[in-house]
């Protein structure tokens, strides 16, 4: 199955911004959620369009609390995600998947100490949470979507879990010959390879 993975921008708890709002808590209903990275919320779709158009439903949220979403799929790649841009293009038939393998941004992966670990047990505890302010079980009324979410006790801010990866500083590189150049803006015995497109690329800071 196709992943779809949402990495939430720091000043935000992504979780708690998509499941408080009714819109995108309608569609993420029949997902089960996961969390694979701190401050991260991702889903198993049936295809690389349903990912497509799962990501197109999500728009107005994506651009106010999402630094990147990203695609992960098998039939091109069991450990190599997409960003958004080329994963359109390969879902309209406009890239060949032979031909996506030149231009990657690669994040750090930093484990830190923190809250004890979670998988989709968190997710569903704060679904939970969402759909008892939503039918009135809390006494503050539940944010619109025009309305900025009330930050829980962590004042907005996802706290990192204990074996829950955060990413940090992509690293643009391009293959030559058979190896991706390493990583090398810190420290890190673990990566995350995104393929980007060329225009992507050529626009990173």
């Amino acid at each position: 199955m196709t992943r779809v993975c949402l990495i939430g921008d720091d000043d935000c708890n992504l979780q708690y911004e998509l499941l408080s709002r009714e819109t995108s808590r309608d569609a993420l209903a029949t997902y089960d959620l996961e969390r694979p990275f701190a401050n991260s919320l991702a889903v198993r779709t049936v295809s690389i369009g349903a990912a497509i158009s799962l990501l197109n439903d999500l728009q107005w949220y994506l651009t106010r609390f999402v630094e990147e979403a990203l695609v992960l799929e098998p039939s091109i790649s069991d450990d190599e995600w997409l960003s958004r841009p080329l994963a359109e293009r390969l879902r309209n038939g406009d890239a060949d998947p032979a031909e996506t393998r030149e231009f990657y941004k690669v994040y750090g992966l930093e484990r830190e100490s923190g809250e004890s670990d979670g998988t989709s047990g968190d997710s569903k505890a704060a679904a939970a949470e969402a759909n008892s302010r939503a039918a009135g079980d809390d006494d503050s009324s539940p944010p619109t979507d025009e309305e900025p979410a009330q930050p829980g006790d962590d004042g907005g801010q996802t706290q990192p879990a204990a074996g829950r990866p955060r990413l940090v500083e992509p690293l643009y590189v391009r293959r030559t010959g058979g190896e991706l150049p390493a990583y090398d803006l810190r420290d890190v015995s673990e990566t995350l390879v995104v393929r980007v497109t060329e225009s992507e690329y050529a626009s990173a800071p």
